[in-house]
């Protein structure tokens, strides 16, 4: 592989379509800070694969509409 991956995610827009849920609901729902969840979403730090899977299943969606590793923008 070439090039620099990153970590993307939609947990935002899931929020959102989730009544609005709050970060820090999902944080609690998921045993994490608000910190956390405010973190991963805006793409500065990687959840553990636990994490990750957690958080997917408080939506109810496959890891892959969640998360997608793609090639970073320069």
């Amino acid at each position: 592989m070439t090039g620099t991956f990153q970590i993307a995610n939609k947990i935002r827009t899931l929020r959102f379509m989730a009544d609005e849920m709050t970060q820090q609901a999902l944080a609690e729902r998921v045993g994490v800070t608000r910190q956390t969840i405010m973190a991963i979403e805006k793409g500065k730090y990687s959840p553990s694969l636990e994490v990750a899977f957690k958080i997917a299943r408080v939506f109810g969606k496959p890891l892959e509409e969640v998360f997608q590793y793609k090639e970073a923008s320069r």
